[in-house]
């Protein structure tokens, strides 16, 4: 993994653990559903990013030298960005 990606991406899922704490704190505590629905969203965001992330290094990383290797490899990461993307689907 490309070292500035890992990094950040580590700093994000931490973010998303305490986001999920405070998610279930607010279960807990029982408050206002539209806050605890806003939190919610919060995390879909803050994952969002962090998914970002992840393709950005398989991108720059492995589907690079999957691309450059062409055949079997290059049609294994066209598939597999279709799949991350739902768009495998028939």
């Amino acid at each position: 993994m490309i070292e500035n990606i890992k990094k950040r991406a580590l700093h994000r899922t931490s973010i998303l653990e305490g986001q999920l704490r405070g998610l279930s704190k607010m279960i807990e505590n029982e408050d206002y559903c539209m806050d605890i629905i806003a939190q919610s969203r919060a995390i879909e965001k803050a994952l969002e990013s962090l998914n970002r992330l992840l393709l950005e290094n398989h991108l720059r990383t492995h589907v690079t030298d999957m691309f450059e290797s062409g055949g079997e490899e290059r049609d294994q990461a066209v598939a597999e960005l279709l799949k991350a993307f739902d768009f495998d689907r028939r």
